[in-house]
Protein backbone atom coordinates (compact mmCIF):
# COMPACT_ATOMS: atom_id res chain seq x y z
CA UNK A 1 0.00 0.00 0.00
CA UNK A 2 3.18 2.80 0.95
CA UNK A 3 5.69 1.51 -0.83
CA UNK A 4 4.44 0.47 -4.61
CA UNK A 5 6.34 -2.75 -4.00
CA UNK A 6 5.45 -6.55 -2.97
CA UNK A 7 8.29 -8.63 -1.82
CA UNK A 8 10.80 -5.59 -2.95
CA UNK A 9 9.53 -5.68 -6.72
CA UNK A 10 7.65 -3.10 -8.10
CA UNK A 11 3.64 -3.95 -7.63
CA UNK A 12 1.87 -5.38 -10.73
CA UNK A 13 -1.48 -5.25 -8.92
CA UNK A 14 -3.29 -3.23 -6.58
CA UNK A 15 -3.00 -3.17 -2.55
CA UNK A 16 -6.89 -2.79 -3.07
CA UNK A 17 -9.92 -4.02 -5.29
CA UNK A 18 -10.83 -1.25 -7.75
CA UNK A 19 -14.54 0.56 -7.50
CA UNK A 20 -15.59 2.52 -10.02
CA UNK A 21 -15.96 5.23 -7.11
CA UNK A 22 -12.10 4.68 -6.92
CA UNK A 23 -11.73 4.96 -10.64
CA UNK A 24 -13.69 8.44 -9.95
CA UNK A 25 -11.59 9.57 -7.00
CA UNK A 26 -8.71 8.92 -9.68
CA UNK A 27 -10.02 10.91 -12.38
CA UNK A 28 -10.62 13.51 -9.94
CA UNK A 29 -7.03 13.46 -8.12
CA UNK A 30 -5.71 13.06 -11.82
CA UNK A 31 -6.91 16.23 -13.36
CA UNK A 32 -6.17 18.28 -10.30
CA UNK A 33 -3.02 16.95 -9.92
CA UNK A 34 -1.12 15.42 -13.29
CA UNK A 35 -3.20 17.96 -16.05
CA UNK A 36 -0.92 20.63 -15.51
CA UNK A 37 1.57 18.89 -17.20
CA UNK A 38 0.01 15.51 -18.56
CA UNK A 39 -3.17 16.85 -19.92
CA UNK A 40 -6.48 14.87 -19.52
CA UNK A 41 -5.54 12.65 -21.81
CA UNK A 42 -2.30 11.50 -20.80
CA UNK A 43 -0.56 12.69 -23.77
CA UNK A 44 2.18 14.47 -21.80
CA UNK A 45 0.85 18.46 -23.54
CA UNK A 46 -0.78 19.81 -20.38
CA UNK A 47 -0.51 23.87 -20.04
CA UNK A 48 2.53 24.00 -18.37
CA UNK A 49 4.00 22.50 -21.24
CA UNK A 50 2.33 24.81 -23.74
CA UNK A 51 4.33 27.24 -21.84
CA UNK A 52 7.41 25.97 -22.29
CA UNK A 53 8.26 23.06 -19.14
CA UNK A 54 9.85 20.15 -20.41
CA UNK A 55 7.18 17.74 -21.65
CA UNK A 56 6.61 14.29 -19.93
CA UNK A 57 6.21 11.13 -21.64
CA UNK A 58 3.03 10.63 -22.94
CA UNK A 59 1.65 7.27 -20.63
CA UNK A 60 0.68 5.96 -24.23
CA UNK A 61 4.26 4.77 -25.30
CA UNK A 62 4.55 1.14 -25.16
CA UNK A 63 7.28 1.83 -22.53
CA UNK A 64 4.65 3.29 -19.95
CA UNK A 65 1.93 0.65 -21.13
CA UNK A 66 3.87 -2.06 -20.07
CA UNK A 67 5.06 -0.86 -16.81
CA UNK A 68 3.30 -2.62 -13.44
CA UNK A 69 1.03 0.00 -11.64
CA UNK A 70 3.10 0.17 -9.22
CA UNK A 71 5.65 2.23 -10.88
CA UNK A 72 3.19 4.96 -11.08
CA UNK A 73 2.66 4.98 -7.42
CA UNK A 74 6.46 5.33 -6.99
CA UNK A 75 6.55 8.20 -9.59
CA UNK A 76 3.60 10.04 -7.81
CA UNK A 77 5.53 9.13 -4.37
CA UNK A 78 9.20 9.89 -5.35
CA UNK A 79 8.96 12.22 -8.46
CA UNK A 80 11.23 11.23 -11.51
CA UNK A 81 12.82 13.99 -13.96
CA UNK A 82 11.68 17.41 -13.60
CA UNK A 83 8.26 15.75 -11.68
CA UNK A 84 8.50 16.36 -7.94
CA UNK A 85 7.15 14.24 -5.51
CA UNK A 86 3.62 14.48 -4.59
CA UNK A 87 3.84 12.44 -1.26
CA UNK A 88 2.89 14.71 1.10
CA UNK A 89 0.09 16.00 -1.49
CA UNK A 90 -1.46 13.20 -2.37
CA UNK A 91 -2.54 10.55 0.12
CA UNK A 92 -1.12 6.78 -0.77
CA UNK A 93 -4.65 5.46 -1.13
CA UNK A 94 -5.18 8.04 -3.90
CA UNK A 95 -2.04 7.74 -5.73
CA UNK A 96 -3.24 4.17 -6.40
CA UNK A 97 -6.74 5.14 -7.66
CA UNK A 98 -4.41 7.71 -9.60
CA UNK A 99 -2.71 5.03 -11.23
CA UNK A 100 -5.67 2.69 -11.94
CA UNK A 101 -7.15 5.91 -13.66
CA UNK A 102 -3.94 5.98 -15.81
CA UNK A 103 -4.34 2.29 -17.02
CA UNK A 104 -8.04 3.37 -17.81
CA UNK A 105 -6.90 5.82 -19.93
CA UNK A 106 -3.92 3.77 -21.45
CA UNK A 107 -6.80 1.08 -22.02
CA UNK A 108 -9.05 3.55 -23.69
CA UNK A 109 -6.39 5.21 -25.44
CA UNK A 110 -6.31 1.72 -27.15
CA UNK A 111 -9.48 0.76 -27.76
CA UNK A 112 -11.30 -1.00 -30.29
CA UNK A 113 -15.36 -1.89 -30.54
CA UNK A 114 -14.20 -5.77 -29.82
CA UNK A 115 -12.58 -4.44 -26.24
CA UNK A 116 -16.38 -3.27 -25.89
CA UNK A 117 -19.42 -6.06 -24.49
CA UNK A 118 -21.29 -7.77 -26.70
CA UNK A 119 -24.49 -5.89 -26.01
CA UNK A 120 -22.90 -2.50 -26.36
CA UNK A 121 -21.09 -3.70 -29.98
CA UNK A 122 -24.74 -4.61 -30.76
CA UNK A 123 -25.88 -1.30 -29.59
CA UNK A 124 -22.69 0.33 -31.47
CA UNK A 125 -23.85 -1.70 -34.88
CA UNK A 126 -27.23 -0.99 -34.59
CA UNK A 127 -26.59 2.76 -34.75
CA UNK A 128 -24.02 2.76 -37.28
CA UNK A 129 -23.94 -0.05 -39.51
CA UNK A 130 -21.44 1.24 -41.81
CA UNK A 131 -18.83 1.02 -38.78
CA UNK A 132 -17.98 -2.69 -38.27
CA UNK A 133 -15.93 -3.20 -35.87
CA UNK A 134 -12.67 -1.42 -36.00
Amino acid sequence: MYTGRENGVVADKFPFAITRDDLERGRERYNIYCTPCHDYNGGGHGMIVQRGFPPPPSFHIDRLRGVPAGHFFDVITNGDGSMYSYATRVEPEDRWRIAAYIRALQLSHHATTQDAPSAMRRKLAEENPEAQTR
